[in-house]
């Protein structure tokens, strides 16, 4: 399939995304927004013009196969972001190894970066996180498979999210410390973790439950086996995150996002306010004017045991509150994910 080349996105396609998800991270746990706040949001559109090799997103435009030349080089664009923007955020890698259906006994690698911004008073196992996440392996077929908005759109909504709140957290935590108030409790000791997941995607025709989800099916196993510190306030990594917000198939044009699990329907509801408010600011470039995020007033006996199958099975199967936030009906039937018409 031929790539097409468009121009730049408009700003309000992604501006409700980035919103939402910074909007989640500032206010949930401590306060609501002022509508001047809401007005003051901005958007570095270099950042995601496809384009512009020096953003966030081009960069991420490649097919980033695991174990390629092209998902080194994905990798190599994360880690030359964070240690440029946010040298004081917390770096980890998480690798594992796997055969596929398609690549025989060749192991295949598997990196998940995992970077964290907490208070600087906390301890190990002390600190819980708001957990934002994106996977940014490309399929392994057809070939010069790019995926846009499966999942470069995502990651680079993520970085640009980290930067943006990073000096909110910075001033937050200074504060608290020359007022001498260390932490102890949840509110205090909130911490911000950003995962990208590698392998998300099957490498065979077929989705199974073997052949999907390599990095995340690692990551969640090695951190329920991964004990903190005596004296933690939490058992091990997985019970430190206080909700894993997963990113999917994000960045076409008004995405209809359903709320699909019941315990985190309050975190649902108060991103789709926020998206009422700026709605009502006129601080939303979209037509026609229809909610993203379009359930808002479900009540609980209209949530279903069905989701959709991504990153975050593994670590709902250990418990692990999820908001995954993905269409319920794929764009255009998956030709906008496979290239960049959708940006």
């Amino acid at each position: 399939m031929q790539h097409s080349r468009p121009s730049p996105s408009p700003r309000g396609r992604l501006l409700l995304l980035l919103a939402l998800q910074l909007l989640c991270a500032l206010s949930v746990a401590y306060q609501t927004l002022s509508d001047d706040f809401l007005r003051n949001l901005t958007l570095a559109e270099s950042d995601f013009d496809i384009h512009n090799q020096e953003g966030l997103l081009a960069p991420i435009l490649i097919p980033r196969v695991p174990g390629t030349p092209g998902q080194a080089k994905t990798q190599q664009h994360f880690v030359n972001f964070f240690r440029k923007e946010l040298p004081d955020w917390t770096l980890l890698w998480q690798n594992s190894t796997g055969t596929t259906p398609v690549t025989g006994n060749r192991q295949i690698p598997f990196s998940n970066l995992i970077v964290r911004k907490e208070p600087p008073w906390t301890k190990p196992g002390q600190a819980n996180y708001l957990t934002l996440v994106a996977h940014y392996d490309s399929k392994f077929k057809p070939d010069n498979f790019i995926g846009a908005i499966d999942s470069a759109v995502p990651c680079a909504i993520l970085m640009h999210i980290a930067r943006f709140v990073d000096k909110y957290m910075k001033q937050m935590h200074e504060e608290m410390v020359a007022l001498g108030e260390l932490g102890g409790t949840v509110p205090m000791d909130m911490g911000l973790q950003i995962l990208l997941l590698d392998g998300e995607e099957a490498f065979g025709p077929a989705w199974t439950s073997t052949d999907s989800l390599y990095g995340s099916r690692s990551l969640a196993e090695e951190w329920e086996h991964t004990m903190n510190p005596a004296m933690s306030s939490y058992r091990d990594p997985l019970g430190q995150i206080s909700i894993f917000v997963l990113l999917d198939l994000l960045g076409s044009a008004n995405p209809r996002i359903p709320s699909y699990f019941l315990p985190t329907h309050w975190a649902y509801m108060n991103m789709a306010s926020v998206e009422e408010r700026m709605r009502k600011l006129g601080l939303l470039e979209t037509k026609p004017q229809k909610p993203f995020l379009y359930e808002a007033s479900k009540v609980p006996s209209q949530f279903s045991k069905s989701f959709v199958g991504d990153d975050h099975e593994p670590f709902m199967k250990r418990g692990v509150p999820i908001l995954h936030l993905i269409p319920s009906a794929f764009p255009l039937c998956g030709i906008q994910w496979m290239t960049m018409a959708s940006i």
